[in-house]
């Protein structure tokens, strides 16, 4: 209770901080590793690596370990009223395709996987 009144001290409920790292959720992380268990049984990836900071989600697939990704996707939500939070990148860091939707994101990948296993 505050000194000399009968109210007590009452602490108001903080507003909601922004995440401290932006993170794949369940459903996401999901789709990308369902992908990428398809490539690697395709023998097309070996290994995979992710990176999380407050600004960006990061997953690179590899060849091999030592080598650089094949294929880079980002997860940005700043650039969700923009051109989409998702990009994906090539080996060569070329932009492949941006977009609000991981399905549509992922489609060149999905496409070159079904090249490889027919």
């Amino acid at each position: 209770m505050a000194a000399g009144s009968g109210a007590p001290n009452i602490v108001a409920f903080p507003g909601q901080r922004p995440p401290e790292q932006v993170a794949f959720d369940r459903r996401e992380l999901t789709r990308i590793l369902d992908l990428y268990g398809r490539m690697v049984a395709a023998g097309e990836w070996r290994d995979y690596a992710m990176d999380f900071t407050k600004d960006c989600a990061t997953f690179a697939a590899f060849r091999r370990a030592a080598d650089v990704p094949q294929m880079r996707l980002e997860k940005r939500p700043a650039l969700h009223q923009k051109q989409g939070m998702w990009a994906l990148f090539g080996e060569h860091g070329q932009v492949l395709k941006r977009g609000h939707d991981l399905v549509n994101v992922l489609a060149p990948v999905e496409r070159r996987l079904v090249k490889l296993v027919d």
